[in-house]
């Protein structure tokens, strides 16, 4: 059974209290169980991970890339936070790496402060998702169910 990595950046601890008008009310424990259903759903075992810390991030996606290469990988899910705007870190790591990555936001970050609208790791990603809420998470679980089977989901 492959794996799918969910892996949240900084302040996503705080969901569920942090600015409930943007992120919703549901907390990042709400948020892996509701992972763990779509990995189930798809036949995936669930690896969800959260860090407020670039560097472990990078180390993360370092180990998803041998995994990958074992083929024990189906990809990962990249909710980086203010991680996005902001580091060349991580985008390397993802180049560096080959992994199938989806970057996923919970806010839609056009529609929010003008810093938000660029991210360093779109252009590593093989998609992007945002505006959906914590749902996004599980369609995401299912576009990674898609890509590696090239049949929707």
């Amino acid at each position: 059974m492959k794996t799918a990595l969910i892996l949240n950046g900084p302040n996503l601890n705080l969901l569920g209290t942090r600015e409930p008008a943007v992120y919703g009310s549901q907390t990042l424990v709400d948020v892996e169980k509701l992972c763990a259903q779509a990995c189930t759903t798809h036949g995936f075992a669930l690896d969800f991970r959260q860090s407020n810390h670039e560097g472990q991030l990078v180390d993360w996606l370092h180990e998803a890339g041998r995994l990958h290469a074992t083929g024990k990988l189906v990809g990962v899910i990249l909710n980086a936070g203010a991680y996005t705007h902001t580091s060349i870190a991580l985008f390397d790591a993802i180049k560096g790496t080959g992994i199938s990555l989806i970057e996923l936001h919970i806010s839609n970050v056009f529609a929010r402060e003008a810093f938000r609208h660029h991210s360093y790791i779109s252009p590593a990603a093989k998609a992007v998702m945002c505006g959906l809420g914590v749902s996004g998470y599980a369609l995401a679980i299912a576009g990674l169910a898609t890509m590696q089977t090239g049949v929707s989901a």
